[in-house]
């Protein structure tokens, strides 16, 4: 797939090209890739890819795949040098489309191997949601609180859902929705019962996600139930906004005094 974007000339932009003429031509990387590779990803021995790839780790694999979105673009413009076939020199490059064609490619493979991998529009590579869950991930919250619920959320999620993410990593993540669960926890009173409420946080409050004491309960696969913790809090939040926001809605407008 590499080097069918290669040949397309859709890294010539960041990658440069040789010319028959000027000898090689730096792109915007400069002249010297492999060091801007390793500068970028603190990694030797990656480049050149078709030389080395074969030799990648997994962790090597996925890095190069987030570091070729970043600088893929797809050729829109240029002048054809016919000397000895020099080829295409390009100067008009349209990056959005390159990335829209790279994603689309690199999607297919991703998401076939092991439990299923897709990379983001923002370059990452993320554990696709498990199978019946998918809709909980892309369904979008309502407008509501957007630095403190849905820009927390979506940190969340990426935290939780990156491919090298940790148990640490995980835990954090379940923290922060429990967190935005506690920003919303005024007005989910005024929606649900002051049981349901108050069970709510058990869960992060007694399983070693929020507090550590001996009193905690931490004595469970952490691989398996965090992922349960983790979509269990998401629904949540996604079911408490919809609550708050209905109820907002229905409430009478105070009436202005005149």
């Amino acid at each position: 797939m590499y080097d069918g974007f290669l040949s397309k000339d859709y890294f010539q932009q960041a990658f440069g090209y040789y010319c028959t003429d000027n000898g090689k031509v730096s792109g915007t990387l400069g002249s010297d890739i492999e060091a801007q590779l390793f500068r970028k990803l603190r990694k030797p021995n990656l480049w050149p890819i078709e030389d080395k790839c074969l030799d990648y780790s997994e962790d090597d694999i996925f890095d190069i795949i987030e570091f070729l979105y970043d600088y893929i673009s797809k050729p829109i413009d240029g002048t054809y040098h016919d000397w000895n076939g020099c080829g295409w020199h390009y100067h008009t490059f349209d990056k959005e489309l390159g990335r829209q064609e790279f994603l689309t490619e690199i999607d297919q493979i991703l998401r076939d191997y092991k439990e299923g991998y897709e990379l983001s529009v923002q370059g990452e590579i993320l554990a696709l949601p498990e199978t019946g869950l998918e809709k909980l991930f892309q369904a979008n919250l309502p407008v509501y609180e957007p630095d403190n619920v849905e820009a927390r959320v979506n940190n969340a999620s990426l935290k939780f859902r990156r491919h090298r993410s940790s148990i640490e990593d995980r835990r954090d993540a379940i923290r922060d929705l429990a967190d935005v669960l506690e920003f919303l926890r005024p007005k989910l009173k005024l929606v649900i019962t002051k049981s349901d409420e108050s069970d709510l946080f058990k869960i992060a409050n007694n399983f070693g996600i929020r507090h550590h004491n001996d009193s905690q309960q931490t004595d469970y696969d952490k691989a398996i139930w965090y992922s349960w913790k983790f979509n269990y809090y998401l629904a949540t939040i996604h079911a408490s906004v919809r609550l708050i926001e209905k109820y907002e809605q229905s409430e009478p407008k105070p009436q202005s005094s005149k």
